[in-house]
């Protein structure tokens, strides 16, 4: 749905005939935690005006209109109508979120800033390891909910429980915790398992579990006589949290929520935050989105604008946080993965043959609108809060460019030689042809892998497009039923990053044999050294002794290339229209803000900021 109004420019500008099928009806890829695709009611044409119809629960609240110079208005959040505000049911509706770090209604303990992998203070006002297995969190004492109750340990503890007794969002970090108890009513303990002591999955956790109040959900869990799929039914209409809003209106059109004027942060941020209203107006694609944001109806846009630049033509206050292309930070990599066990594929001269003849730039242009920067291939963003663990210079003669000739002549150096149809074939395997596959409708993608597959036969490797049903596409990935497939691996920003990443791309404990199901390193790459790095680097606090461990990881996957990179992509694209509301964050304000949509993680601190 974000990537619909890019399709008919793709279409216009790829050749192959493939695509032209696959650009009709697009499905997004989800990279930003998209809920699946619901018909949502039309939105409305002008101005984005409050419902007239009854509210169907929440706050209090009322269809009355809300004014606009007191209103942020977002999009590219909430597709469909919303059905609950429950965390635990696995769907939740704006704002209630996890996986994003949103600080709106519930908070986590502290906050992810994407411009330097820092966690900055929320609930939580500092953390530290006591021991070699222990993380002592210490809380805001002056942190309340929003029912006036006092936000304490306990609340901590539950939440964290929460996920130990069923199996919800936060239920993996229990693979690595031995415990979480509380250490007076304002610190909190989390023991890590003493066989698997990791500590950058734990890191993970204070970012990104939304705290949830004992008091309240105590009582759901006795309603629902502790059943999950009972709780999973609990609506939540008025959620109380600990964040700066509450709700206040929702329907099928629009999702409201309204400012706590007694939000205990007020002394944490020094004031409260400047729009008394935000309102996500439910949209039915992208287009209706993209017009209500050029016109000014929208704010804060998270949806995939191709071409931005033409927003800002003739003058409207449209703006990206980097003022030039690419205009999004990396925050992603999507990236394509060999099956290893494939003849031809099983050869890493080939693989990166195949690395050196793909036009990045190309992929960047044609499929994301110029937003990805130049590839740097790498296991690391090219972003500071991670390339700082890499050796730069180091891994920079392993590092591979476009090179169509070069990658002719490595794949002559090995005595793959072309048939009389233009294909090389190598030690008598015929060098395709192999399938790359993503699901259909990812319009990026598909245009992505289109042109792989050019750029592969012009190196005389046979390359075809398979753009399956999603549903296809998840199987043939986990189970190893496939040539070449595109994924991203560990997409997001948190403080386990770049090691999530390696994790997900090179670690091969436990990973299933092939047609079994994996959930991570698919191609089922091996190197027991790679496994060895993985498993030391969680144990590891110094920083030199890191950026060695990262150094050396890096150079066996730039040796090996179980994976090429195609592209970065933004963790959240966060497009805002200066019409009513000003002062958003932007690289080099000295801010220090991310660009982080103005309610996630450190990113929530712009609603401070930002004045009519």
């Amino acid at each position: 749905m974000r990537f619909k109004k890019a399709s008919g420019l793709l279409c216009a500008l790829l050749l192959a005939p493939t695509i032209l099928a696959a650009c009709e009806g697009s499905t997004p890829p989800p990279t930003t935690n998209q809920p699946p695709k619901q018909e949502a009611a039309k939105p409305p044409a002008t101005t984005p005006q409050p419902a007239t119809a009854q509210p169907s629960g929440g706050g209090g609240g009322d269809a009355k209109e809300t004014p606009r110079n007191e209103t942020l208005y977002v999009n590219g959040l909430q597709w469909g109508a919303p059905t609950n505000f429950n965390l635990l049911s696995g769907n939740p509706a704006f704002p209630i979120n996890y996986g994003n770090s949103r600080e709106l209604i519930y908070e986590t303990l502290f906050m992810i800033n994407m411009n330097d992998g820092k966690l900055e203070p929320l609930l939580g006002t500092k953390y530290s390891w006591t021991d070699d297995l222990t993380l002592k969190v210490e809380l805001n004492k002056d942190a309340k909910w929003s029912d006036g109750k006092p936000f304490t340990s306990d609340d901590v503890v539950y939440t964290y429980q929460l996920g130990k007794k069923y199996q919800i969002n936060w239920s993996s970090f229990w693979t690595y915790m031995e415990d979480v108890v509380a250490d007076g009513p304002n610190a909190v303990n989390i023991k890590l398992k003493k066989d698997n002591p990791n500590k950058l999955t734990i890191l993970d956790s204070i970012e990104l579990i939304p705290m949830l109040p004992k008091h309240i959900w105590e009582e759901i869990e006795k309603k629902s006589n502790n059943d999950l799929a009972t709780i999973r039914k609990e609506v939540n209409a008025n959620p109380v949290g600990t964040g700066p809003y509450k709700m206040y209106f929702y329907n099928d059109q629009k999702i409201t929520i309204v400012r706590d004027d007694n939000y205990w942060g007020k002394s944490l941020f020094g004031k409260l935050p400047a729009p008394k209203y935000i309102t996500h107006v439910i949209y039915k694609d992208n287009a209706a989105g993209d017009l209500a944001f050029k016109s000014g109806q929208v704010d804060v846009s998270q949806q995939f604008i191709p071409q931005v630049w033409n927003m800002w033509k003739g003058g409207a206050p449209v703006k990206t946080y980097l003022k030039d292309a690419p205009y999004y930070l990396p925050g992603s990599m999507p990236s394509i993965f060999f099956n290893l066990s494939k003849k031809g594929l099983d050869n890493a001269d080939v693989r990166r043959a195949i690395a050196m003849a793909i036009d990045y730039k190309k992929i960047s242009d044609l499929a994301m609108s110029g937003y990805s920067a130049a590839m740097k291939p790498s296991i690391t963003l090219d972003a500071d809060a991670e390339k700082k663990y890499v050796d730069q210079d180091a891994i920079k003669s392993l590092q591979w460019t476009t090179d169509v000739d070069a990658a002719n002549a490595l794949l002559d150096k090995i005595g793959a030689k072309k048939g009389a149809d233009g294909i090389r074939v190598l030690n008598g395997t015929r060098l395709g042809p192999y399938e790359i596959e993503c699901p259909y409708g990812w319009s990026d993608w598909n245009a992505s892998l289109e042109i792989v597959a050019q750029n592969a036969k012009a190196i005389g490797i046979e390359i075809r497009t398979k753009f399956p049903e999603a549903p296809v596409w998840t199987n043939d990935l986990q189970t190893g039923k496939f040539d070449i497939i595109m994924n991203t691996p560990a997409g997001g920003v948190s403080p386990s990053q770049p090691w999530n990443r390696a994790r997900t791309i090179m670690y091969s404990k436990g990973v299933a044999p092939a047609g079994e199901l994996a959930f991570w390193n698919w191609g089922r790459y091996k190197n027991d050294k790679a496994d060895e790095i993985i498993d030391k680097i969680p144990t590891v606090n110094d920083e030199a002794q890191l950026k060695s461990l990262y150094t050396d990881l890096t150079k066996i996957w730039l040796t090996d290339i179980p994976s090429i990179p195609l592209m970065y992509r933004p963790w959240v694209f966060h497009t805002v229209n200066e019409s009513v509301w000003k002062g958003f964050p932007a690289q080099g304000d000295g801010s220090n803000i991310p660009p982080q949509i103005a309610m996630d993680g450190a990113g929530v601190k712009a609603l401070y900021q930002i004045h009519n």
